[in-house]
């Protein structure tokens, strides 16, 4: 059974061990499930503009 060592004495080595752990006990990722920013340029979206735009066209 280890001693007990608080954390702030713990050597930089160790609490990256530590760190590491508690990140990987997530079962779903947060970041993954944050809602895009409705501000932020889709290159997606604009590929998709430009495809509808070339159908219209091609129409008449």
């Amino acid at each position: 059974m280890e001693k007990f060592t608080p954390y702030e004495k713990l050597s930089k080595k160790k609490k990256r061990e530590l760190a590491a752990g508690r990140r990987t006990v997530w079962a779903i990722s947060p970041v993954t499930r944050r809602p895009e920013n409705p501000k932020v340029y889709n290159r997606k979206k604009a590929q998709k503009w430009e495809d509808d735009s070339a159908s219209v066209l091609s129409l008449f």
